[in-house]
C-alpha cells in the first residue's frame, strides 16, 4: 500500500529532467515554434520540428521550467487554450509535410483559470482529441512526470505510448481523488493505488506500449535509450500505409476500458 503514491512524489520531484530537457538530449537541430495564430503563445507548451537520427519530426513538449522564474512562466506545466491550438497547429503542418509527431507529457492538468474557461479551454483539449485521432501521420507520446487528465490526454491520442518508470497518468490526481470520494486528504495513498495510474498499471492496462527504466541512471542514458525507442516505433509505424495507421490507432483507443 502506498507505492503508487511514492512513484506520484517521484514524478513530481524537484529537479527532475523537464520536457526541453530531453528535447535537447535526443533531438538535433530543434527550432521552436510559437503562437497559436488565434491569440498568443503558451510558453507551458514548447515545440517545433527537429531531427531524429537523421528524419525530420515535430516534437511538441509541456515544459513545467527547471527554475523558480520559470515555473512560473510557463505556469508550472498547465497549458492554457493557446498552448493546445499551439500543438494543434504544428501537428496539422507535421500532418502537411508527413512529419511524425512525437509528444512528451508532464503535466497536473491543464490551466483551470477563469481566462482559460472563457478563451475555451474544454473546446480547446477536444479538439486536439478529435483532430489527433484522424492525423495522417505517426503520433508517439512520452510520458516523463505526471500525467493528468485531459491536460495529458489532449497529447497523448497516439500509435505508441512510452512511460518513464516513475511516470503516471490519471483521471485526476490522488489528492482531488481522496477529496472527492472520502473527504478526506489523508487517505491520498489509498486514492493513488484505487487510480491504477503508475507505468507498470498502464501497460497492464494496455494504456502504455514499453516502460523506460529510470533506477541508477542519468538523464543521457535515459534519453539514450528513448531516443533508440523513438526511432524503432518511427521506423515501424512510417512503413505502415496510412489507413491501415488509423485503423489501429482507433481500434487501440476503442478497446480501453474492456472488462474481463
Amino acid at each position: 500500500m502506498g507505492i503508487a503514491y511514492e512513484k506520484v512524489q517521484a514524478a513530481r520531484m524537484k529537479g527532475r529532467p523537464t520536457s526541453l530537457s530531453y528535447i535537447q538530449q535526443i533531438f538535433t537541430d530543434f527550432i521552436e515554434l510559437h503562437g497559436d495564430r488565434r491569440f498568443a503563445d503558451d510558453p507551458a507548451v514548447a515545440g517545433g520540428i527537429a531531427w531524429l537520427r537523421g528524419a525530420p519530426v515535430t516534437v511538441i513538449g509541456i515544459e513545467k521550467g527547471a527554475s523558480t522564474k520559470e515555473h512560473i512562466r510557463r505556469n508550472f506545466g498547465a497549458p492554457s487554450p493557446e498552448g493546445y491550438r499551439k500543438a494543434l497547429r504544428l501537428m496539422k503542418q507535421a500532418e502537411k509535410f508527413q512529419r511524425p509527431v512525437i509528444c512528451f507529457v508532464d503535466t497536473a492538468g491543464a490551466h483551470c483559470g477563469v481566462g482559460a474557461e472563457e478563451r475555451g479551454q474544454g473546446l480547446a483539449i477536444a479538439e486536439n482529441l478529435m483532430e489527433m485521432m484522424t492525423l495522417r501521420t505517426p503520433i508517439l507520446s512520452v510520458f516523463i512526470g505526471e500525467g493528468g487528465s485531459g491536460g495529458a490526454l489532449a497529447l497523448a491520442v497516439a500509435d505508441r505510448v512510452l512511460m518513464l518508470e516513475n511516470a503516471v497518468y490519471s483521471v485526476i490526481s490522488p489528492e482531488g481523488c481522496a477529496s472527492i470520494l472520502w473527504k478526506d486528504p489523508k487517505k491520498v495513498r489509498e486514492a493513488a493505488d484505487c487510480l491504477n495510474m503508475t507505468a507498470d498499471d498502464m501497460r497492464r492496462l494496455g494504456i502504455a506500449d514499453s516502460i523506460v527504466t529510470e533506477t541508477g541512471r542519468d538523464l543521457p542514458a535515459i534519453a539514450q535509450e528513448l531516443e533508440l525507442a523513438l526511432s524503432r516505433e518511427l521506423e515501424c509505424l512510417c512503413a505502415l500505409p496510412v489507413s491501415l495507421l488509423l485503423e489501429q490507432r482507433y481500434a487501440r483507443f476503442r478497446g480501453f476500458g474492456r472488462l474481463e
